[in-house]
Formats: structure tokens, C-alpha cells, sequence
């Protein structure tokens, strides 16, 4: 015989001729010289020498540790005294109850929302994050989520993890802030047939995510071509000249016709309008030259206007000085004092009247 102490904190397992015979726990034990003792720490997970369900039929050590069994779709999070320590895949694995406190949270790897008590803190961890698909929502986004090919929910803005497996996951986003669309560039016919080039802009929101990405097909690009066909209608609808006049008129009239159109893409149009009208080479060059002889007529009319005007006045003083001496006197003598400032020297004799001297020195001989 020989004696065998076990530890605190220690279990021993006793073979006999490479059977296993019992399980000793803490003292002293006589054990006979064909017996061989194998010592494990309570506090590890008990990894067995023989298959573990030989082991088990004995009672007393099957009541000294739990079993894990792990299926194929499962993995088993494994907590000691309440922290996270270790993942088990598909297997048996077995602890010892006695000196650690032991949680096992078991997840179903078969599904695609993590419905298990996990904090998520825990997703990140190097050992569970191979196990996990995230999804990122912006603030400024919605997203609808497609698994197999089938509509399931729309997702607000946020961080989503689905478990990793063989079932398909699709994450469809659209910005939800208010966007711009431009139709630049668009040469249309007017109605005279004048050939323009119009820049266009559309100002719009997704207002129902799901209209727009389930029911829909390239939203952007249908509301594209609906401005482009009610812009190139409205246009071909008026001349030139109206169609200079009447930019805001026309930017309304194709708001009011692709407002009904644009909500069965899932967007509300919030304002729409012209922003260049580009004329070809040569119909700017006649434009200019008609603009010039608008100008030009403007020109001469306010021209016509001033000379008849001053004629008029003309005629009313003729008219005043005709019918009063003095006025005329005074009219007179305004108009020698003007002459007189544009001369440097005026040499008048001694005798005689000098205003009729100076009458005669600026009147006319004939």
C-alpha cells in the first residue's frame, strides 16, 4: 500500500491497470501499488483521460461536474464568477461545480437575431465576433433588411448584429435627408423649334423607405427620367420668347406634374427650378443683335421725348417774352451775361447807351 494526499482545490482520479476505479477528494488516501492516481485542479475545466462517459457511471464524480453538450448549430459562451472567459463549439465538455461559479449561455447559431442574454460589449471579443455579422445604419439613413430574399423590418438608425450563418442578409439603405437631383445639360426643342440647353434641379426627400427600395427599382434614376420627359413636355409647349419669360412659371408647371408621379417612388418633390437657359452660338449672336435694336429704339424715343420736350418750353417762353417787354429784356441781357463769360475783353465807347452797345457788339448783321 501506499499513501496519496490530495490538495485543497485538487480531485484525484484513481486507475487501475489503465481502468478507472474511483474518485479520491481532499486528504489522505491509501491506494494499493498496482493503482495510479491522476490529480486535476477544480478550479480548470476537467479535460478526461478516457471517454467521458466511462467516467461518468461512477455517481460520485458525475456529481462533481456539469456537463456541456454543444450541437453543431450551437456555441456555448462560458462565464466564470460572472465574466466572460471562453466560447465552446460542437463537442461534450465537463467542469467541476465545486470552487467556481459556473454560467453557460447557449446560443442558436441556426437563426438570425441574437435573441440570447449577451451583452453587447461582448460582440467585439476576438473569440465571439467570427460568429457575428454587423450592420451600420447612419444617423441621416433608414435601411430595410432582406434574409433569403424576404422582406423582414426596416432598421433606424444604429449598429445591428444578426449571427453569422448560411441564411442570406441583405441591408438596404437610402439617405432620408433632403437631396438635390440636377438634369444638366438637356437641349430641347421649343415650340418655334429654337434649340436650348436647360439645366434643371430637383429638390426631394425618401419619405417611405419601403416603397422606394422594395417596389422600386433605381428610384433616383425613375425620377430622373420623369423630370426629364415633364421638363422637355412643358418646353416644347412654348416659344423662345415665353420660355425666357416664364422660367418660374414652367419650374412650377413640371413640380405640379411629377409631384403625384414622384410619391409612387416612395419621395415627395419639395421644389424644383431652371437654372440656366444656354442658347447655341448663333441664336445668341441674334439675340444680342436684337437686344441691341430694342435698345436702340428705347434710345432714340427717350431722345425724341427730351427734344420735344424742350421745344415745348422753348414755345412757352417765346410766347411770354412776346407778350412782356421786360421779360424779354431780362431773357436778353441772361444771354449776353453767358456770351460775355466766354470772352476775355469787352471795349465799349464813352458815348451812348453801353447795354445798346453791347446789344449791337452780339447781334447778328444779316
Amino acid at each position: 500500500m501506499q499513501r496519496v494526499r490530495i490538495y485543497a482545490g485538487m480531485v484525484g482520479l484513481v486507475f487501475k491497470n489503465g481502468n478507472y476505479t474511483r474518485v479520491i477528494t481532499t486528504g489522505k488516501h491509501w491506494i494499493r501499488f498496482s493503482e495510479q492516481v491522476v490529480t486535476y485542479d477544480l478550479t480548470q475545466a476537467f479535460n478526461a483521460p478516457k471517454a467521458l462517459e466511462i467516467l461518468l457511471k461512477d455517481q460520485a464524480l458525475a456529481n462533481m461536474l456539469t456537463i456541456i453538450d454543444v450541437k453543431d448549430d450551437e456555441i456555448v459562451l462560458v462565464y466564470e464568477n460572472n465574466n466572460f472567459k471562453r466560447v465552446l463549439t460542437a463537442g461534450r465538455y465537463a467542469f467541476w461545480n465545486s470552487l467556481v461559479d459556473y454560467k453557460f449561455v447557449t446560443a442558436d447559431l441556426s437563426k438570425i437575431d441574437i435573441t440570447e442574454d449577451i451583452s453587447k460589449t461582448l460582440f467585439s471579443h476576438m473569440q465571439l465576433r467570427q460568429y457575428i455579422r454587423v450592420f451600420e445604419v447612419a444617423a441621416y439613413e433608414k435601411a430595410i433588411m432582406i434574409a433569403n430574399d424576404t422582406f423582414v423590418k426596416i432598421l433606424e438608425h444604429g449598429t445591428y448584429h444578426f449571427w453569422k450563418n448560411d441564411q442570406t442578409i441583405k441591408i438596404l439603405k437610402a439617405d432620408m435627408r433632403q437631396l438635390q437631383l440636377e438634369v444638366a445639360g438637356q437641349e430641347l426643342l421649343t415650340k418655334d423649334k429654337a434649340t436650348v440647353r436647360i439645366n434643371f434641379y430637383a429638390q426631394y426627400k425618401v419619405t417611405d423607405i419601403e416603397i422606394a427600395l422594395m417596389r422600386n427599382k433605381d428610384y433616383e434614376k425613375q425620377l430622373y427620367i420623369t423630370l426629364q420627359l415633364a421638363l422637355r413636355a412643358f418646353v416644347g409647349a412654348y416659344t423662345l420668347d415665353e420660355l425666357l419669360e416664364q422660367k418660374e412659371s414652367i419650374a412650377q408647371a413640371v413640380f405640379n406634374d411629377v409631384k403625384a408621379q414622384a410619391n409612387v417612388l416612395g419621395v415627395t418633390v419639395l421644389h424644383t427650378g431652371i437654372r440656366d437657359v444656354i442658347l447655341p452660338g448663333d441664336m445668341k449672336d441674334i439675340m444680342n443683335q436684337v437686344l441691341i435694336a430694342h435698345k436702340k429704339a428705347q434710345a432714340n424715343v427717350v431722345t425724341r421725348r427730351e427734344e420735344t420736350a424742350s421745344t415745348r418750353s422753348l414755345l412757352n417762353t417765346a410766347k411770354l417774352m412776346e407778350d412782356n417787354t421786360m421779360l424779354f429784356k431780362l431773357k436778353e441781357m441772361e444771354y449776353v451775361e453767358k456770351i460775355a463769360d466766354k470772352i476775355g475783353e469787352i471795349t465799349v465807347a464813352g458815348k451812348g447807351n453801353v447795354i445798346e452797345q453791347l446789344k449791337d457788339i452780339f447781334s447778328v448783321n444779316n
